[in-house]
């Protein structure tokens, strides 16, 4: 293993269907997703060139942050509809990516994100994982860096150490910090009331990090110092519900994670009737009876 490539599945699923036209079969199913996800894991093994990849999806079920915060992400019910329309497509996605030989995970009680930085942390070699969830940046180091989608499905971007500086005004290893005085309104947890990103930056860059900041409180503005006070426990619940476990109940294995060929790959699409895809790989042009007997191919 030279370069391993980790999609994280939930979020380039989600930008998969917002960048598409709401295409559905004859069932009325949401097939948008599964078409833009892989069109993207072909662009990212063509651009980036990884020689292991996994996949790291979600579990429905509510993760050990749900356990710690009674109000974690219950902010997202509005977007129930859409959620059904993504989870329906993910196990679907799932048997296309075995069929492609890609491995895939998704662990009960731990989010995408931990799984991922458990696989980052026990991959000695150099890491892209490809995902829009700014929460991951804090797993940036010298080896592992962020694919972020810029544009749609076509355009991403590397970010490293200093482009996550340039982005949020942080060092990787402090987002955990600043998280825990602004909170996350994506996520519903609630940082220190009254600390906005302004401060928050302004706090870390003095004193590194927030436990550093709490021991200097006397050299702090007195209305500052009155806001971290009393949003000590916000903060410090915020704190550990931001934090990226790297303990998941996963095990690298080198040995199922190869890069599919291209043959393998372009099988796959034929199979499905991708034929884009296809031509974009090899050139071939393939005619397909029904295009909207899609999943039942998958299925069968």
């Amino acid at each position: 293993m030279s370069k391993l490539l980790i999609l994280d599945g939930n979020s380039v699923l989600h930008r998969a269907y917002y960048a598409l036209p709401d295409w559905r079969n004859r069932s009325g199913e949401a097939t948008a997703g599964v078409y833009g996800f892989l069109s993207m894991l072909l662009k990212a093994i063509e651009e980036l060139k990884p020689t292991h990849a996994a996949v790291v999806f979600d579990c429905p079920e509510p993760t050990f942050r749900h356990t710690m915060y009674v109000g974690y992400q219950t902010n997202r019910e509005k977007d129930r509809q859409i959620s059904e329309d993504i989870w329906g497509q993910v196990d679907k996605l799932k048997i296309v990516l075995e069929k492609m030989g890609v491995p895939v995970y998704a662990i009960p009680s731990f989010e995408a994100d931990d799984v991922i930085g458990t696989l980052a942390k026990q991959c000695k070699k150099e890491v892209i994982i490809i995902t829009g969830d700014r929460d991951l940046m804090q797993l940036v180091n010298d080896r592992v860096k962020l694919y972020m989608p810029q544009k749609g499905l076509s355009d991403g971007q590397i970010i490293d150490r200093d482009r996550v500086r340039e982005k949020l005004g942080v060092w990787p290893e402090q987002v955990v910090d600043y998280k825990a005085l602004v909170g996350d309104s994506s996520d519903n947890y609630p940082g220190v009331t009254g600390i906005g990103p302004k401060t928050a930056i302004d706090l870390i860059s003095n004193y590194s990090n927030y436990s550093n900041i709490f021991k200097n409180l006397g050299k702090i503005k007195e209305s500052v110092r009155r806001k971290l006070v009393a949003g000590y426990e916000g903060g410090e619940l915020s704190k550990r519900l931001a934090t990226i476990r790297t303990d998941a109940p996963v095990t690298l294995d080198v040995s199922a994670y190869e890069v599919p060929s291209v043959d393998k790959i372009a099988e796959v699409f034929k199979e499905l009737g991708y034929k884009s895809l296809v031509k974009r790989m090899t050139g071939e042009e393939i005619k397909v009876d029904n295009q909207g007997s899609l999943f039942e191919r998958i299925e069968s």
